[in-house]
């Protein structure tokens, strides 16, 4: 797993297997939670851009305590 961190409310994450995934989103996921409850105007949207790179970032259109997951197009 590769994390990149832009900004404190966006995570970009690269695996290099499909198990590493679910663990990998878990703990980005957890990272930004923090930041969602300071802000408390957003929730965290978590994107699929192709097969193993993902996006996990802090999004106005995601209700505050919330996760919603996209596929990019």
């Amino acid at each position: 797993m590769t994390p990149a961190m832009t900004a404190e409310r966006e995570i970009r994450l690269s695996f290099s297997t499909a198990g590493e995934v679910h663990d990998g989103l878990e703990r980005a996921v957890d990272a930004l939670i923090n930041t969602a409850a300071a802000d408390a105007n957003c929730g965290i949207l978590v994107t699929r851009h192709e097969p193993g790179t993902y996006t996990v970032a802090l999004d106005e259109s995601v209700p505050f305590g919330q996760t919603h997951e996209a596929l990019a197009a």
